[in-house]
């Protein structure tokens, strides 16, 4: 609790120590950018970020690059979140379903307001009633499949990550609990799978953002 006695809830006490986090290294990789001499760190930070420029322009054309600061930062934010539970004394934001729904419901109303942008409010909402290639006789049925459908992408994003992420949490915990304490190794090996799916996880969120 704070001096007010309101709660603090561990997971945004997560989120803020990554925002901090982010903040400072964003100071640092500024100060020391190059372009004459770029350091090693320079040279991997800017084939992460090409290669995710390319897989932008792939999946959205010549102007998907414009939508890299949002996949970037949600990106870097649930891999980081991930990994953080792997330290101990520390726990995973995207182990909290707010924190999963939270980046689900940016990715959903960036990508409505996009549409909105580039059609016209009105065009976007018929399209809701008339998708490509389909006959507008069907518009009746369409309008509930569509609306069901996007907002079921809310929820497959939240809960595809929060389920994976507090899962491993979970058994991590357990096996830290079955374990003498002197000799705690029951959680290494899920703690070892956990360095692969906490960035598989990571790059399924961006993924599915981007589709």
């Amino acid at each position: 609790r704070d001096h007010e006695g309101n709660v603090i809830w561990p997971y945004m006490v997560m989120v803020m120590l990554i925002v901090l986090l982010f903040t400072v290294l964003g100071a640092l990789i500024r100060s020391r950018l190059s372009v004459e001499n770029p350091s090693k760190w320079q040279i991997v930070l800017e084939d992460v970020v090409g290669g995710l420029a390319n897989m932008l322009t792939e999946w959205l054309g010549p102007k998907g690059v414009a939508f890299l600061p949002l996949i970037g930062g949600l990106g870097a934010f649930i891999l980081v979140g991930n990994y953080m539970g792997l330290i101990p004394g520390l726990m995973s934001p995207t182990s909290n379903i707010n924190v999963t729904v939270g980046c689900a419901l940016t990715t959903w109303t960036f990508y409505h307001l996009q549409g909105v942008r580039a059609q016209g409010l009105v065009n976007y909402l018929l399209h809701f009633m008339f998708p490509p290639g389909v006959p507008k006789a069907l518009a009746p049925i369409m309008l509930p499949i569509e609306l069901i459908s996007h907002s079921s992408r809310v929820m497959s994003l939240s809960l595809r990550l929060y389920g994976n992420i507090f899962g491993e949490e979970l058994v991590i915990a357990i096996l830290a609990f079955l374990s003498p304490w002197w000799l705690p190794i029951f959680p290494l090996p899920m703690m070892l799978l956990g360095l692969i799916t906490g960035g598989l996880q990571a790059f399924i969120f961006v993924l599915l953002s981007i589709i």
